[in-house]
């Protein structure tokens, strides 16, 4: 009998150390996994320019951004909510590094279109990244008519394009940082002085304050190319508010334009001075490819 319990113990522990060293096997596979890193951002975009975020394969980002006048247009304006410019968008997932999208804005009547691609993502584990690198051009479109019409115009004189990279890093589950570097040509400008080259540094920042709230804010500094006399950097701080299939965006900014070429170009207002305007973003995403 001795015998035999002392046998039954030595299988018990042989079993239990074998239990142990492939258990020990099984979670130094899963530390030495590659993993890319996700939700630097919940939404695409920081809050005007673009953001290191990718949508996804297979889905459909329905986006309304919406900007009221400026708050210091007084009560008979009901401090800017009388008056509200938007932008409408579709951004298409073709693969999980690839985005498509288009959009149309009332300010200035433009259409615009854009090719976002990440060639690297972020990620821990073996041949891992720091940081993710993303590239995006876009062409904008407008559609008003020519207030000049004794001056023949070209189809091309409305046409506008921009490039964009974006270095960008997760830091925590907390806090995520990105800069990018923006040149933008118009075909067209105003002014003989104007330049149609202009160089901007974008700045996006997103802290997150709960488990559905973040504080997020977006910066851009021209360069080059613009009066900075006539011509303010836009600014824009705001919170995303996740409710499921929704990411809701409140803001403050002093931009009217909704797309790069818009908003790095034509700011005029001052924060400096109250002019500020309210706006909100609205995101909904559909999966419509296979699952």
């Amino acid at each position: 009998m001795r015998k035999l319990l002392t046998g039954i113990l030595f299988v018990a522990i042989s079993g239990g150390l074998q239990a142990q060293e492939l258990l020990s096997e099984i979670d130094t596979k899963e530390e030495n996994k590659k993993e890319f890193v996700r939700n630097a951002f919940k939404s695409s975009r920081v809050i005007n320019g673009h953001s290191m975020e990718f949508i996804g394969k297979g889905v459909l980002d329905v986006r309304i951004l919406h900007r009221f006048g400026e708050l210091n247009s007084g009560a008979s304006n009901l401090f800017g909510l009388d008056e509200a410019n938007m932008r409408l968008g579709f951004d298409y997932g073709l693969s999980n590094n690839l985005t498509v999208g288009v959009g149309r804005s009332t300010a200035g009547k433009e259409l615009d279109g854009f090719l976002k691609y990440r060639p690297v993502w972020q990620s821990t584990g073996p041949g891992s990244f720091p940081f993710s690198i993303v590239l995006v051009t876009g062409i904008t479109v407008g559609t008003m008519p020519w207030s000049d019409t004794s001056h023949k115009y070209n189809f091309n004189h409305r046409m506008a394009f921009y490039n964009e990279v974006i270095i960008g890093r997760k830091f925590s589950e907390r806090f995520s940082l990105q800069v990018s570097p923006i040149f933008i040509h118009r075909n067209l400008v105003s002014l003989a002085t104007d330049e149609n080259d202009v160089y901007a540094i974008g700045v996006g920042a997103r802290f997150k304050l709960s488990k559905r709230i973040a504080f997020v804010a977006d910066y851009h500094y021209v360069a080059k190319g613009l009066d900075k006399h006539i011509y303010k950097d836009p600014l824009s701080v705001g919170f995303d508010i996740e409710t499921g299939g929704h990411v809701f965006q409140l803001h403050f900014s002093n931009a009217t334009g909704m797309n790069e070429k818009a908003f790095i170009t034509n700011t005029t207002s001052d924060w400096g001075k109250g002019e500020v305007r309210f706006g909100f973003n609205l995101s909904r995403v559909f999966s419509i490819g296979k699952k």
